[in-house]
């Protein structure tokens, strides 16, 4: 095997103990080639560092290094094969004292970072069929976990002030500790169906804070590029009663600390907390937290992680409560930076989990919080095959309207989509037509008629005359689990949308 190659790298830093920063243990997955996977940690100003890796007895790699005025190493390897187990030893020589350490049972793999709110944070204990999922868990012992304790700061802050669960193998106990604790029922499952496919070794790492919004999650370069400073916030008092909210204090903490990672990609879900706040800045907000995550991890690992790297998130599910408005559903399409599906031109290399009809109104966590994990994560690991993987002819995403052509003569609206649908009943209210001026709409419900492999008809006895928008699923609540009506061959749902025929090329009127 080819000897790595590494770039060291030194700052200013307290303390002269030789240590990796806190996020590397044994057991950790560190990024494969084609990226070099970076190390980082501490030691004394002027020692001779000398690091080696070992794949049993043999060391692959030794190199010995001069230290100068600093005390942060940081190194970067060369791409290294899927595999091992390896042992990576750091020797510091600093006059008369030599001092080691070690890190052992390490593997190469693709690393994923998991983030977000609470249905991130949701353990494996916590979502359907658990028990079985628990006992499953060590039939995997190549998807390792780690996750981030809850930390917030004003500063950014270089390392992690605590952690949940070091570098594991998972097990029962390490996957199903309590409820929205550790470790990501999402995020396990994602990996396991990754390591399925790919079988070779993935690295799960998780950084999640139920109850937070996505501008506390965001840089403040990312946030004055939507126009939100220090300077305009405000909090009533109704927002302050779960996860912290004041912008940048989880990026400051839990995010900013692990940007010297090499990673192949990131899964966000969040998104419910911005239905109360800066709701209609999301399609701002989001696409520059995609952004900024991207070039401030492609900076931090000296260029390995990719500066476009796959960023998959999952559409806001469902939510039963009084006093309905429609929140839910623009955050929905906010979240695609208002075009309804992804990737586009202001999302690129991003994929969608569609979670709309993973309902759960008997959720013992509340029905903002359902419990079918499997289908949620099976969704995103089909986007991340097809975007991040280059898998080509796999469906990820469920269909879109391509045209919507208005029969005024027939009173029939026929919407015509990208991939042949499967209509599942004929819902009369899932579908709503606008009748007036798009800024005044007021929505009326139009049945399904009938449906071919790739057109559904709506019968359109609201305004035959006068249609000037279509939207369909646009509820906090738009059907029952696994019922909604249109879907692909695949069963994978078709997304939200909202169109008006002023601004889309799509409409046809006859």
């Amino acid at each position: 095997m080819a000897a790595c190659l590494f770039m060291l790298t030194w700052a200013l830093v307290a303390g002269a103990e030789l240590r990796f920063a806190s996020y590397y243990a044994d057991h950790m997955v560190l990024q494969k080639g084609p990226a070099g996977a970076v190390l980082w940690g501490y030691g004394e100003p002027g020692a001779n560092v000398t690091a080696m890796i070992y794949k049993w007895d043999n060391v692959v790699m030794k190199k010995m290094v001069q230290g100068e005025v600093s005390r942060i190493w940081k190194v970067v390897l060369s791409a290294m094969p899927q595999g091992g187990p390896y042992s990576i030893v750091v020797r510091q020589v600093y006059k008369d004292d030599v001092s080691n350490i070690t890190l052992r049972d390490v593997y190469f793999g693709d690393v994923w970072l998991c983030s977000g709110q609470s249905n991130m944070q949701m353990t494996v204990s916590q979502i359907f069929n658990a028990s079985k999922e628990l006992a499953q868990a060590s039939n995997f012992p190549y998807v390792r976990v780690f996750a981030a304790s809850l930390a917030l700061s004003e500063e950014e802050l270089l390392d992690l002030p605590d952690i949940d669960l070091q570098w594991s193998v998972p097990t029962a106990e390490n996957l199903g500790h309590g409820d929205f604790s550790y470790f990501s029922a999402v995020c396990w499952l994602f990996g396991r169906y990754l390591y399925e496919t790919l079988q070779y070794p993935i690295g799960l790492v998780a950084a999640s804070w139920g109850g937070t919004p996505v501008e506390a999650w965001s840089s403040q370069r990312a946030l004055r590029k939507c126009g939100l400073s220090e300077d305009n916030k405000s909090f009533p008092a109704s927002y302050l009663d779960s996860g912290p909210v004041k912008y940048s204090v989880l990026w400051n903490a839990m995010i900013h600390p692990l940007l010297n990672m090499t990673l192949r990609g990131v899964v966000w879900y969040q998104g419910e907390k911005n239905t109360l706040m800066n709701t209609d800045l999301y399609n701002c907000t989001f696409p520059a937290l995609i952004a900024d995550w991207r070039e401030s991890f492609h900076e931090g690992s000296v260029g390995q992680t990719e500066q476009n790297f796959p960023f998959g998130f999952v559409q806001l599910s469902t939510y039963l409560r009084v006093g309905v408005d429609d929140s839910f559903p623009r955050i929905r399409w906010h979240q695609t930076a208002d075009y309804g599906y992804v990737p586009n031109k202001k999302m690129p290399n991003t994929f969608m989990a569609v979670a709309l009809d993973l309902c759960d109104a008997s959720s013992p966590y509340g029905s903002i919080h359902p419990r079918d994990k499997q289908s949620v994560a099976y969704r995103l690991h089909l986007g991340a095959l097809a975007v991040a993987y280059g898998k080509h002819n796999l469906t990820f995403q469920g269909p879109f309207p391509e045209q919507v052509q208005v029969d005024v003569a027939l009173k029939v609206l026929n919407v015509t989509y990208s991939q042949s649908i499967q209509l599942h009943h004929m819902d009369s209210k899932i579908f709503e037509v606008c009748c007036s001026d798009p800024a005044l709409c007021k929505w009326n419900a139009i049945p399904i008629r009938t449906a071919s492999l790739h057109t559904v008809t709506l019968h359109n006895l609201a305004c035959p005359d006068t249609v000037t928008g279509l939207r369909y699923a646009w509820t906090e609540w738009p059907c029952e689990y696994k019922q909604c009506p249109l879907y692909n061959m695949q069963s994978l749902p078709a997304p939200p949308f909202i169109s008006f025929s002023h601004n889309n090329p799509g409409w046809v009127v006859s």
